[in-house]
């Protein structure tokens, strides 16, 4: 090989550190097996239960409700299906792909992987109005009113430290998160002094809600939380691009022709209305917007164009996963769907934390 074949082949290859590109296909192969994940367990999490129904059975009964042919099951099961089971897997569905595509844009909004929904007070912000809801009796809008008031303070709280964070007509993203931190502390406080002041019965109510579950799931908050999930979902996508040129760094971005301002502006609202809708129906929920992404980001790369919608299907299959376990694993009883999330999500942020400082050989 010539000297100049040499430096040409240097110049091309990629500067040290840099991770190998995965094939384009490997997007395509992950979508396609989160599509096939999900149609294997909405049939298998709508039979099992106190009352199981097979799968044919649940086969059967959607496609007759469709009416493309199938046979309807006896009364008892289609009442089951069609008021129980169901409206559980939709929500659990739109909360899932919610908090998953959260996660990924917050990701993206700070350039960590560690982000998540909660770094800026959505999830404590909604847990204030959810818990003052209960314990101060409120019932100004009937079954509305706990989702109403969740997601009012949940958005509250996300403009309050956005604000909070704002000087010179720029958000700093460290200042941003410190914000965050600050609120999250002060929101834990006021959930504490209302459960000082509830009764027992509220109180009880408010640890079922803290410790997030699904097991309350109706058409109705299907519908609350269907609005807010669809435009997020929708309007998330269409800032792939501009997400991929924030990654290079502020200003990079910003020759490149991004609004850097305007668009965490936009993507902060964004996040807020998915996060605060999918709390408000479901309870605090945590680490499907910090494992869904991250796993995705590690076996498709970094690209927006696929990690945000692939993010959001992620988020369903694992809180529909996630809420068939916690319905099965010790029945009849049913543990909190918040506390398994948890308990499988801590393990892995830990990993997390310990691979990215081996990495980065550092936090300097």
């Amino acid at each position: 090989m010539t000297v100049l074949e040499k430096r040409a082949a240097e110049e091309a290859a990629p500067p040290p550190g840099t991770p190998p590109r995965r094939p384009r296909g490997t997007a395509w192969l992950l979508t396609a097996g989160l599509v096939l994940a999900l149609l294997v367990l909405v049939p298998v999490a709508a039979g099992i239960g106190a009352y199981p129904i097979p799968v044919g059975d649940v086969l059967g009964s959607v496609l007759h409700r469709v009416g493309l042919g199938g046979a309807e099951p006896d009364r008892v099961a289609e009442s089951v299906l069609w008021n129980v089971r169901f409206p559980r897997i939709v929500l659990a569905l739109l909360v899932g792909a919610s908090l998953g595509c959260a996660g990924a844009l917050m990701q993206g909004v700070f350039g960590n992987p560690l982000a998540e929904p909660g770094t800026i007070g959505v999830s404590l912000g909604a847990a204030v109005g959810a818990v003052a809801s209960i314990a101060l009796g409120l019932t100004f809008l009937g079954n509305w009113t706990l989702p109403a008031t969740a997601f009012v303070a949940g958005l509250g709280t996300v403009l309050l430290v956005y604000a909070m964070s704002r000087s010179g007509g720029r958000t700093e993203v460290v200042t941003l998160i410190l914000t965050g931190i600050a609120v999250n502390a002060f929101c834990g406080a006021l959930v504490g002094l209302f459960i000082f002041l509830a009764d027992t019965a509220a109180v009880n109510q408010i640890t079922f809600w803290q410790l997030g579950s699904l097991a309350q799931a109706t058409w109705p908050k299907v519908l609350a939380v269907l609005p807010c999930a669809a435009v997020g979902l929708l309007l998330a996508p269409l800032y792939s691009r501009r997400l991929d040129l924030l990654a290079l760094g502020d200003r990079p971005a910003r020759h490149l022709g991004v609004d850097v301002e305007r668009l965490r502006i936009v993507l902060i609202l964004v996040i807020a209305l998915l996060t605060a809708a999918a709390v408000s129906v479901s309870g605090v929920i945590g680490f499907i917007g910090l494992v869904v992404p991250h796993l995705l980001r590690m076996a498709a790369g970094p690209g927006h164009r696929f990690l945000v919608p692939g993010s959001a299907l992620g988020g369903a299959v694992v809180l529909l996963g996630a809420d068939l376990a916690a319905r099965t694993l010790a029945a009849p009883a049913e543990l909190p769907l918040g506390v398994l999330t948890a308990l499988l999500g801590s393990p892995f942020f830990f990993w997390l934390l310990r691979r990215t400082r081996r990495k980065q050989g550092g936090w300097a």
